[in-house]
């Protein structure tokens, strides 16, 4: 069943009716508003009429983009700050919060009366603050960090990472705990910042796209199409038809590889290991078949703007229809050995749970929100080619569990399946990449949204007329995700955290930036 949000007031477009259009920014509208504006849209925010789609700073201005889940529109609203000071949205509307918080750090912006106002991406190592901004040098040393207090007796303190004992990525868990139940999880994230949207700036769209690409691994087609769908729509480049069904073929493979994967993940921290092994050997198929018919085993740089890098040939063809055959053979085997498992559903029904409320607020993507009765999925609310011209379901599912984020992964990956065979035996003809168009006469905007494996990936974009990339902001769905973990976790057992941090699996380099 899905869910859409109450509409409790008028359509987002009536916040478009004040302030003043930007000119060239496309395919959605943005307006510049004034503070008593901004103040009416956090409010409807806090009161659920809306969903935060992203938030980010600018030279001297902040934005943020919101989605009318029922009408499926979108708008960005833009606010200037001439003193660098804004009212803050995470007041009235939590899951702004933290992006006020990584704003702070990046470009140097005051949310007045925000709750939170610690850093958040910047640990004091940079040597400069305000990077986006004013650039202020700095020689802070990393002092101590303000762990939120906890009180209560019999509560004992458990700092996890941010080194792991396995080979991932940095994070930092505080757990408080009573005994083994955990009371709260803290987070602190940002170990993995590399200054991406620094990189992007003054970047030619060649080197951004590229970096665009390389922001989460995991998600390189899913940040490559975001990107390149933003560019896009800022210059008017047409796609060629074959070139965007490619794009869902590389979409489809990427999102297969990654729920494969994290099932075996997930069935491991349960220790059910035969699961595992074999998840990593059908995942590792999908590798080389992606080797053979496009030239990368995780496809990265194969979506460029303008279309794909790579074609698909009639042996890659063949290659693809043989993978296929063999995941629905083997992939509903594993899945049979999953559901017929006493132990392994013993660790996954009912723990972690995500109430459907809190994946509402926070607009919480892909297989988590869809887990929680988030029944959201840009490639349905929003389509995009070629999904418009494709048939597939969107599994929601309402126990918000750790065996719901597999079941809805399960789900995924069939109906993946299903979308492959429907783009193979429908591919297009033609090119695959289309010139640029010529530069324009002075700077242009566009914005994309994308379903990547996670759930959706934003991206903004502002080109110059000299075609180099003077502003790009990339929000990852783990943004909406990691704090949701932290609910999650309450009220379960220290040991359960590895089974539901896998059953989230959120991205550490996609949101560190």
């Amino acid at each position: 069943m899905t869910h859409a949000l109450s509409v409790t007031g008028a359509a987002l477009s009536s916040l478009l009716s004040a302030g003043t259009a930007v000119e060239g920014h496309r395919p959605w509208p943005r307006r510049r508003i004034g503070e008593p504006e901004w103040r009416g849209a956090a409010m409807r925010l806090g009161a659920g009429e809306f969903t935060l789609l992203a938030m980010w700073g600018d030279a001297a201005a902040v934005h943020m983009a919101l989605l009318d889940d029922v009408r499926a529109e979108v708008a960005v609203l833009s606010l200037d700050c001439p003193d660098r000071r804004y009212p803050s949205i995470g007041v009235t509307h939590p899951p702004a919060i933290r992006l006020e918080r990584a704003i702070k750090d990046l470009c140097g912006f005051e949310a007045v009366g925000a709750p939170d106002d610690r850093p958040w991406l910047d640990h004091g190592r940079w040597g400069v603050r305000a990077p986006l901004g004013e650039r202020v040098p700095s020689t802070d040393a990393a002092g101590a960090y303000r762990f939120l207090a906890v009180e209560g007796e019999g509560l004992h303190q458990i700092p996890v990472g941010p080194v792991h004992a396995g080979i991932i990525e940095p994070g930092h868990f505080r757990f408080t705990a009573n005994g083994e139940a955990v009371v709260r999880l803290e987070e602190r994230l940002g170990y993995a910042h590399k200054g991406i949207e620094s990189l992007l700036a003054g970047a030619s769209i060649p080197q951004a796209a590229r970096l665009s690409g390389h922001v989460s691994g995991d998600s390189t087609v899913a940040y490559s199409l975001a990107f390149g769908r933003a560019v896009e729509a800022a210059l008017g480049w047409e796609v060629p038809a074959r070139a965007a069904w490619l794009r869902g073929l590389l979409a489809e493979l990427e999102r297969m590889a990654n729920h494969i994967g994290d099932i075996g993940a997930i069935c491991n921290d349960a220790s059910f290991t035969i699961l595992h092994a074999n998840c990593a050997m059908l995942r590792e198929r999908i590798l080389r078949a992606n080797l053979a018919c496009f030239g990368h085993r995780l496809l990265m740089d194969r979506v460029v703007p303008g279309g794909v890098a790579a074609d698909l040939r009639a042996e890659g063809v063949r290659t693809i229809t043989e993978l296929v055959g063999l995941l629905r053979v083997r992939f509903n085997e594993l899945v049979e050995v999953y559901d017929n498992s006493p132990s392994m559903l013993e660790r996954a029904v009912g723990t972690g749970i995500l109430r459907a409320d809190l994946a509402r607020q926070f607009g919480c993507g892909g297989f988590v929100g869809r887990a929680s009765m988030r029944g959201f999925d840009v490639r349905k609310a929003l389509p995009y080619p070629p999904y418009s011209d494709l048939r597939f379901d969107m599994p929601v599912l309402n126990s918000g569990d750790v065996n719901a984020r597999v079941w809805v992964r399960v789900k995924e990956v069939l109906e993946s399946l299903k979308l492959v065979e429907q783009m193979i035996a429908g591919m297009p003809e033609g090119a695959i990449h289309a010139p640029m168009p010529p530069a324009p006469s002075e700077c242009a905007e566009g914005a994309a949204l994308v379903e990547g494996f996670r759930g959706d990936v934003f991206a903004w974009v502002r080109i110059g007329a000299d075609l180099t990339v003077e502003r790009c902001h990339l929000r990852d769905p783990s943004w909406f995700q990691w704090p949701l973990l932290e609910a999650a976790v309450e009220g379960n057992i220290v040991a359960d955290f590895p089974l539901c941090n896998k059953s989230f699996n959120c991205s550490y380099s996609g949101h560190d930036l």
